[in-house]
């Protein structure tokens, strides 16, 4: 990529350039009018970002964007907000890996620095600047980066798997008679958190609350400003006790890198991992879900042998990725970029969905028919010196889920007609409002295996302890929460799904949750216990 000779363009816009293209854009689209510093030229017509079109149509969106506009188009984050959405396989890859030019210092943002982002924007908790390995590049970035890496690298993969898989258990086993269950609200909501608050050294009856705040944060919507300040409360109250006591346990082994971390910059890499892992887990475990009950051709590959979970996984990756866009990268200077101009201080969202299903890298058609499960080329974790760190925990958790879901209830199918089935209204995860099944019959689960000595083994909960509690939500009801009872890792089920245990049906009594009061925990949380 080479900058703009203003001597030798001024006079020719570059192919596809919105602003001397006299169009509008396909779909609900506003003109901004007036000058913008250094921005968008006058009357580009801009796209949202946000609302109905992207939950509702993204891909038809996406294509759109294209077909006017080509890899990169110009888009509407909030009233009043322009960025540009890299829609292009291999635009995304030179963004990605050109931090010379794209920067990931979201410092360099021009609409902040003109005062036209307000303080209680929706995009604040996901584009203000961190002292993270998402906010920095160069040196800094190779340091944190590290950090996290190195953390996340301790974690026991098959401990993981037995823990992920006994709360999965849990969860299922809590379900009522009447073979009936929301696989979002019921299980791929509850069993990340259920796994990462052990994984960090949080007390399980924290998941159902920090489940409504992780939400808020990664939908962008009215109440993310207030739950990215109490998240954060949480995680300070967290880092200081782990400071003073030390466990085995992600936050204690991030303290102790050499990296030597300050107490800000811990919390601040807890938000990432808790945020981005878990609102990823959610989501890929949802879709995933979601492809298995919804297209007839891929459950029959799985459940015949000729394709496993684990290309289900690589299926959705390509399709319906859990992070359909990513903010983001800022131009540090004027350049072109899929031949538009990108003026320094531009914000450039990474159209990760977008990006997988360009024609360049799929070829005509391909998204529509092949099965993608062993083509790993996707780009659902970026790219470049910012890839996901945490890719492969995840993948774990993710699998187990899924494939102890559907040993567990062999004969699980949806409840609803496909088209039914709701998006929620983020811009930047793609994920399920709900996800409602019914079944008719459990098989048990599998039997444990003989423990081995790990490094890292999970604070369990207390023998004598209800495996139940609730909190309060915001408008006053109570949710239950289902946390796993103390048990053995169960055994690596990357294997067959079938059983050879008979099937059994639902008591009357079984799986009923048990209610109890949730003021002790309230009172504790808020205290910062």
């Amino acid at each position: 990529m080479t900058l703009p000779d203003p001597a030798g363009t001024a006079a020719v816009p570059p192919p596809g350039c919105p602003a001397h293209a006299g169009g509008r854009a396909t779909g609900p689209a506003t003109t901004h009018r007036g000058t913008l510093p250094g921005g968008l030229p006058v009357g580009v017509p801009l796209t949202p970002l946000y609302g109905a079109a992207v939950a509702e149509d993204p891909h038809g969106l996406y294509a759109r964007l294209r077909a006017q506009y080509g890899p990169v188009a110009p888009i509407e984050l909030e009233p009043g907000v322009e960025a540009w959405l890299v829609l292009g396989y291999p635009e995304l890859l030179e963004l990605t890996r050109n931090e010379a030019l794209f920067s990931k210092d979201s410092r360099r943002w021009r609409v902040p620095a003109e005062g036209r982002l307000a303080p209680d924007s929706r995009l604040q908790p996901m584009t203000s600047w961190r002292p993270t390995l998402l906010n920095l590049d160069g040196a800094e970035h190779q340091r944190l980066r590290a950090a996290v890496a190195d953390t996340l690298a301790q974690i026991d993969h098959r401990q993981l798997r037995g823990t992920t898989e006994t709360s999965a258990n849990a969860l299922i086993d809590s379900w009522g008679p009447d073979g009936t269950a929301d696989l979002v609200a019921q299980y791929a909501r509850r069993l990340p958190l259920l796994v990462f608050t052990q994984l960090l050294g949080l007390p399980a009856d924290a998941g159902p609350h920090l489940i409504r705040l992780i939400s808020h944060i990664a939908d962008s919507g009215a109440e993310s400003v207030r739950a990215n300040q109490e998240f954060q409360a949480v995680l300070v109250d967290l880092v200081q006790r782990r400071r003073a006591t030390p466990s085995a346990d992600l936050t204690s082994w991030l303290l102790a890198h050499p990296a030597a971390l300050t107490d800000e910059e811990a919390v601040h890499h807890l938000v990432v991992m808790m945020v981005a892992g878990n609102e990823t887990t959610i989501c890929w475990t949802g879709n995933t879900l979601r492809l298995l009950l919804t297209d007839r051709r891929f459950r029959a590959t799985l459940t015949g042998g000729r394709l496993t979970v684990a290309d289900a996984l690589e299926e959705v990756l390509w399709r319906d990725p859990p992070t359909q866009n990513f903010p983001g990268r800022w131009a540090t200077g004027d350049t072109v970029l899929g031949g538009q101009y990108i003026s320094e201080g531009d914000m450039l969202v990474l159209g990760l969905a977008a990006a997988n299903a360009d024609p360049a890298a799929q070829g005509p058609g391909a998204l529509g028919h092949a099965v993608l499960g062993g083509n790993r080329a996707h780009l659902a974790w970026g790219a470049g010196k910012h890839v996901c760190p945490a890719q492969h925990p995840a993948r774990i958790i993710v699998e187990t889920a899924v494939e102890t879901l559907l040993h567990r209830l062999p004969d699980l199918q949806l409840a609803v007609p496909a088209h039914e089935l709701a998006w929620r209204p983020s811009p930047w995860s793609r994920a399920l409002v709900s996800l409602p099944v019914l079944y008719s019959a459990f098989t048990p689960p599998r039997q444990p295996a003989p423990e081995r000595p790990s490094p890292w083994t999970p604070p369990q909960l207390p023998e004598d302890r209800d495996p139940t509690t609730s909190t309060p939500d915001p408008a006053g009801s109570t949710e239950v929460s289902q946390a796993p009872e103390a048990a053995p890792a169960g055994p690596d089920p990357s294997g067959s799904m079938s059983s050879d245990a008979t099937s059994t049906g639902r008591t009357p009594a079984s799986g009923k949750p048990v209610r109890r009061s949730w003021w002790s925990s309230l009172a504790g949380w808020w205290s910062g216990q």
